[in-house]
């Protein structure tokens, strides 16, 4: 795909180009690592996690290993075989983006003809291999009007749940914000607010609105049937690049001063413990969080939104989150959610 919003702009593979996939021996030495060290979980994301040419491999390897796995792709090179193995760990999430009911809009976000179709199946192997997969949405103002009718689209093709994402402005995103593609921030909030106080109602399955915290009701996060703050848990995450470097995240491929390593001569457990950012990020978060998200009361679930995205924006791993700030200078953001 060549997805018009990517937050991270990796570059294009095509049959006849190919660039750096991670080392299956490497990520094996990893994960024993990791499980030495106490991880739990393994998220294989991208770009196309599924594009790897020994995916089964990498999968297998998860299996062997006992971990949870989450899956993040956009399902259209999803085969009866991957989706048999994927069933196969006890422990699995998988999330399938799509971006539209209809093959126009999604593929022209998606930037590749065909892409809604691809996706489509994927996700029907998944479905036809006994799994739920989330369905991801990202909105913008060309498919706004569609977020009803994807949860209806959900419902029917028996998706475990549905996440509307908010496109961030980063990378390719930060363009399609700049040329009005994506939602005013006044825009976001309306439909945040629809969504929890209306869709959600409606829907036969759980629907989730990835705004912050400050904007969510408590009782949908810590009521009897509360589904949590939808962090990433930055305080307990390590990105793992195609090349083997350790990064914050993904976002390492865009903001090489992110990346801490390398695995093929770095421990895993050296990174994580003596690695500067690292430690900082353990020690001090939420308490050295600037801006409206000093003030948040909400700030200890949230720990700052994405911290990847406030660096990438102003090189500042304690600057407020994107959407707060314009929330915040907008007056939009919830009184109640703020400091006295």
């Amino acid at each position: 795909m060549r997805c018009r919003h990517c937050w991270i702009a990796p570059k294009f593979e095509s049959p006849k180009q190919r660039f750096t996939h991670l080392d299956v021996k490497l990520f094996a030495s990893i994960l024993k690592q990791a499980k030495q060290m106490g991880v739990a979980a393994i998220k294989l994301t991208g770009g196309e996690p599924l594009m790897h040419e020994r995916i089964s491999d990498i999968i297998g390897l998860v299996a062997k290993e006992g971990f949870h796995l989450t899956i993040e792709t956009n399902g259209s090179l999803c085969t009866p075989e991957i989706a048999s193995m994927i069933a196969g760990i006890k422990n699995h999430f998988v999330s399938v983006s799509l971006d539209a009911i209809d093959a126009k809009t999604h593929d022209w976000l998606r930037g590749v003809p065909g892409g809604y179709v691809a996706t489509v199946d994927g996700i029907q192997c998944l479905i036809d291999a006994g799994i739920k997969p989330q369905i991801i949405m990202s909105v913008l103002r060309r498919n706004r009007s569609q977020m009803k009718d994807m949860v209806s689209f959900a419902e029917n093709i028996g998706a475990k749940s549905v996440k509307f994402n908010i496109i961030m402005p980063t990378k390719r995103g930060k363009t399609l914000h700049d040329n009005n593609e994506t939602l005013s921030i006044e825009e976001l909030v309306k439909a945040g607010i629809w969504v929890e106080n209306n869709l959600i109602g409606e829907s036969k399955i759980p629907i989730f609105y990835h705004h912050p915290p400050a904007f969510r009701p408590l009782g949908r996060m810590y009521g009897q049937n509360g589904d949590g703050c939808g962090n990433c848990n930055i305080k307990g995450v390590l990105g793992v690049l195609a090349d083997g470097s350790y990064a914050l995240c993904g976002i390492g491929s865009a903001v090489p001063e992110l990346i801490f390593g390398n695995a093929k001569k770095d421990g895993l457990q050296d990174v994580w413990q003596n690695t500067p950012v690292l430690r900082e990020l353990r020690d001090k978060l939420p308490e050295r969080l600037e801006g409206i998200c000093k003030d948040c009361l909400m700030k200890n679930a949230c720990l700052g939104g994405c911290i990847a995205q406030n660096y990438y924006r102003s090189n500042n791993l304690w600057a407020p989150f994107w959407y707060c700030h314009q929330a915040h200078l907008a007056g939009l953001f919830p009184a109640s959610r703020i400091r006295p």
